[in-house]
């Protein structure tokens, strides 16, 4: 039902059968009780010396090490250029409880394996993932009320950034209390434009389309008015892939239903303060009705059903579509291969088309991407709170001169040549030391990369080292995408329920997630009328729709105090 449901079904199989394994996968890490009773003796204040610990204090901790995590020869997780720095810095020392890599389940399975033995945990627990394993983690029990340590003792540059978009707590509350952190990314990174071969259009004689209407017509001339030039009919106007959903981060179709006010698949925040689901309103029959005769008028390809992401935006690179939306990075992948395949062509972005009603709508992508969580246990909390301060401080937002001003760390992320710094893919062999920190980016202030962008699109001359930065390293098609992006920020629909799947979610989803999909897929190929779509949502309300739409409103009731 929810795109998160998926990473949500409990796995309870595979603890019963990591506890029949543990000896073999755990061997060191049953002797939690006597690390817990040793966490849980005082210990003296901690002391700081020109923002050093001194003597040092050790942070434990556990994150997933992802395949685009790569260490220069004799280094590792435990010992690199940034647990160095942390030390000669901070005066923290991180050490890593195990290390696990992200692939293949590996990290979760382990993690849960600790969980169901009551192994002990570390100080902090940083996770991006499956969002099934973050409700319980907070479930369990052994993690300290963040919230009220992040009040105490976050710097205000982290608090401003946190507080662009309250909401980034939720997923990680409960029963009132912020139990983890979230992990912020940056704003509307995953929302899409329209990119379109711009010189179809110059061929064609044709204007960039502002309304479903306009858009329409260039559909049509794009399928049959052979804008490739090669004799024969073989395009078409969009390409979509519903194989995954209608509304997904890339080939996307949400937009089609954000014309008619609502967004499928998500829970949408209505004019009355109230939640509600997108695939079940008047809008997303309007939608269904439109796409139904997209795909009748061959606009749309015939495989968008069982095209995922990445291989209906191949249809586009390879010239065989004129229309693909998704978000404003796609010139760095995939758009990069259109001029690869056809030298001349071009592409450019534009705004997401409105409705009949003067509507438009689109996917929107939240502020966060992973959480924090620290162990009750913990000794020292304020010790982590040090290190974040220090990152959101100086490596967020650099200044001029300071030591984060051409990147992490020099011979890694950049180099100097003849006394200038380069971030040359071939020179600096693509190592990140930002992706060895606690939170996998080192920091992020949510609203600065997009309103960087946009500054850039405007002609701006860039001053701060992010903005030299983004300027040496992103295209100009790139750019003016990020610029759209912003200008048409009020648009944005993000999912707005977080929270763990309610009781009837975890009873009800499969059947109703499938109902759903069905019912979509043979309206849009014209196997049966839009009329089955009242159907459709009369019979999932009955079959647990409206129970759902109730805990979905107590559970947003619960984190909003609205």
């Amino acid at each position: 039902m929810l795109d998160t449901n998926k990473k949500r079904r409990r796995l309870g199989s595979m603890v019963m059968v990591g506890m029949l394994a543990l000896s073999a996968v755990l061997s060191g890490c049953g002797n939690g009780g006597d690390k817990e009773a040793e966490s849980s003796t005082p210990s003296a204040p901690l002391e700081l010396k020109d923002g050093k610990y001194d003597p040092p204090v050790t942070i434990s901790y556990l994150r997933p090490w992802g395949p685009d995590v790569t260490f220069k020869s004799g280094e590792d997780q435990d010992n690199n250029v940034h647990t160095k720095w942390a030390k000669e810095k901070l005066g923290i020392e991180l050490k890593n409880e195990w290390v696990s890599p992200s692939t293949n389940n590996a990290f979760e399975t382990k993690l849960r394996l600790s969980l169901a033995s009551n192994a002990a945990m570390p100080d902090i627990i940083s996770y991006r993932g499956e969002f099934n394993l973050v409700r319980e983690l907070i479930e369990s029990g052994m993690f300290v009320d963040a919230g009220e340590l992040f009040d105490k003792y976050a710097n205000d540059t982290w608090k401003d950034a946190i507080n662009e978009d309250p909401t980034v707590w939720y997923p990680y509350m409960q029963d009132g209390k912020r139990i983890g952190i979230p992990i912020l990314d940056y704003s509307y990174n995953g929302d899409p434009v329209m990119w379109i071969r711009e010189d179809w259009l110059k061929k064609l004689n044709l204007k960039g389309p502002k309304t479903l209407e306009d858009l329409e017509v260039v559909m049509d001339a794009f399928t049959n008015q052979d804008p490739d030039g090669n004799g024969r009919k073989d395009t078409y106007g969009l390409t979509i892939g519903f194989k995954n959903w209608v509304n997904t981060w890339m080939s996307d179709a949400g937009w089609v239903f954000g014309a008619y006010g609502t967004m499928p698949n998500q829970w949408n925040l209505t004019e009355d303060g109230k939640l509600e689901y997108g695939s079940v309103t008047p809008g997303a029959k309007q939608a269904l009705a439109t796409l139904q005769s997209w795909m009748s008028k061959g606009y749309i390809p015939e495989e968008a059903g069982v095209y995922d992401e990445t291989k209906a935006a191949e249809e586009f690179t390879a010239g065989k579509a004129g229309i693909v939306v998704g978000p404003h990075w796609m010139p760095t992948w995939p758009l990069e291969d259109v001029k690869k395949n056809d030298p001349d062509a071009e592409y450019k972005a534009y705004p997401i088309p409105t409705g009949p009603d003067g509507q438009a709508g689109r996917r929107g992508t939240p502020n966060e991407n992973g959480v924090v969580l620290i162990n009750k246990n913990m000794k020292d909390p304020e010790a982590f709170f040090t290190y974040q301060n220090y990152l959101f401080e100086n490596f967020a937002n650099p200044q001029v001169g300071g030591e984060f001003e051409y990147g992490f760390a020099e011979g890694y992320d950049y180099v100097l040549v003849d006394g200038k710094p380069s971030i040359d893919p071939s020179l600096t062999e693509g190592y990140a030391p930002e992706k060895y920190t606690l939170a996998f980016d080192g920091a992020r202030i949510p609203s600065l990369s997009m309103n960087t962008l946009a500054k850039l699109a405007n002609g701006e001359t860039p001053s701060t080292p992010f903005e030299k930065k983004l300027d040496a390293s992103v295209p100009t098609e790139m750019l003016e995408a990020a610029k759209l992006v912003l200008d048409q920020k009020d648009i944005s629909l993000k999912q707005m329920f977080t929270g763990a799947p309610t009781m009837t979610m975890q009873m009800n989803n499969d059947i109703l997630t499938k109902m759903e999909k069905d019912t979509f897929s043979q309206i849009i190929y014209g196997k049966t009328s839009i009329d089955a779509f009242d159907s459709f949502v009369e019979k999932w309300k009955s079959s647990g729709g409206d129970q759902m739409t109730k805990e979905v409103n107590e559970w947003y009731e619960s984190v909003s105090g609205k």
